[in-house]
């Protein structure tokens, strides 16, 4: 693996979405990732039915491209020295059990970090590995609604909906890959290693930055608004002849382009719009206003429209449409691979670009257990050793 974490190795033993994310993201960065999974069944996404390509998990391969894969049952002491020596010689650890499990199977940070004092040890938990609800699980759903994403996602008026993305999962993991950095850099200049400890709730309440600076500043929780912002409007999707579009008015500027091209430049004048205060107090006028005026023409005349003049506005993509659109690709977020079993298949490529060691994908998601024995002899075991863990039981290696 080339890049700016060449040469860094990094076991990660999570599965779903959290710490393969974080996994993915170290990995892109040129980190040997080395994705260890449970016996029996490997990660729980493995076992999501559908959709799947040539009988494997998509969300499986879309999350775990870039690692190698090997199988071990940490239930069994063979499996559990396995992976203590793997980590003799890796710079990072990254679990995303429930709090106490790796404790219990005697994988837990005290006894990896007196064994290696320079590993970075991350978990990634529900609520954090401290606090009245430290030892709890959690998923995404549950974040969202912990952390009041649920009660601000949504339209008016109807039940609370979680956000359509793993925004909890997916920003966790991103967490996790920036704490692991810090903690890098820190081992860098003093050799020693540290926990790094991150959760979904916490994940989720990061979310709420400017809903939060409401409450902080008034005591007032905001509530749903749809595609609209809780401070500035218009920000927001809005209906015109033949579908939607979104409009971004977040500073006064922006506003008088927008009520040139609109055709109302009456607007800026008038006192129900003529500031982001008074907008946001009349916002339900605002919107039916300028949904009047947008039926006249298609999306396409009015972006045009609002492109020549500045105005920030885009299209409301289908994800197909995202993923296929020419800045996609030309961004390099959808990368090609070839799988052993599923085939030609396809996953986001690397969100982060690097002018000096550039990101890239280089491996398709593994089969469980497809790298056991190269890594493990990798790691000193003789070909006798390996045989003789596979026979146990302890290991996998995929055929």
């Amino acid at each position: 693996m080339a890049g700016p974490l060449a040469g860094v190795r990094v076991l990660e033993c999570a599965q779903i979405m959290a710490g393969p994310t974080c996994g993915a993201l170290l990995a892109d960065l040129g980190a040997d990732v080395i994705k260890v999974e449970k016996i029996p069944g490997g990660d729980d996404a493995r076992a999501y039915r559908e959709p799947r390509i040539g009988g494997v998990s998509a969300p499986f391969l879309v999350m775990n491209r870039n690692k190698r894969g090997i199988a071990l049952d940490f239930k069994r002491p063979e499996g559990r020295e396995a992976l203590l020596r793997l980590a003799d010689s890796a710079d990072v650890l990254v679990e995303n059990y429930r709090p106490g499990t790796m404790d219990k199977l005697g994988l837990g940070w005290e006894v990896l970090h007196a064994r290696r004092p320079s590993l970075i040890y991350c978990s990634i938990s529900g609520y954090g590995l401290t606090g009245p609800m430290g030892g709890g699980g959690g998923f995404d759903l549950v974040a969202q609604a912990f952390a009041g994403l649920m009660s601000i996602t949504g339209e008016p008026g109807r039940p609370p909906a979680k956000a359509g993305s793993s925004v909890a999962d997916l920003n966790a993991g991103l967490l996790a890959t920036s704490g692991i950095l810090a903690a890098y850099i820190h081992r860098l200049r003093t050799g020693e290693g540290q926990r790094v400890d991150t959760s979904l709730m916490e994940a989720a309440l990061h979310q709420t930055g400017w809903h939060a600076s409401v409450w902080f500043a008034t005591g007032t929780s905001p509530g749903p608004l749809g595609s609209g912002h809780v401070l500035t409007a218009p920000y927001q999707s809005f209906r015109t002849r033949d579908g939607w579009i979104v409009i971004g008015g977040a500073n006064q500027a922006n506003w008088a382009r927008i009520c040139d091209v609109l055709g109302h430049p009456d607007w800026k004048h008038d006192p129900r719009f003529a500031d982001g205060s008074a907008r946001m107090a009349n916002l339900p006028v605002l919107v039916e206003a300028m949904e009047t005026a947008l039926g006249a023409r298609d999306s396409a005349d009015w972006l045009a429209a609002f492109e020549s003049a500045g105005v920030p506005a885009g299209p409301v993509h289908s994800i197909g449409e995202a993923l296929s659109h020419p800045q996609t690709l030309a961004r390099g977020m959808v990368v090609d691979l070839e799988h052993p079993v599923a085939g030609p298949t396809r996953a986001l490529g690397p969100p982060i670009k690097l002018s000096a060691t550039p990101t890239h994908v280089a491996r398709h998601a593994p089969s469980l257990g497809e790298h056991t024995r190269e890594v493990l002899r990798e790691h000193g075991w003789t070909d006798a050793e390996i045989d003789a863990l596979l026979a146990s039981g302890a290991a996998i290696q995929a055929s």
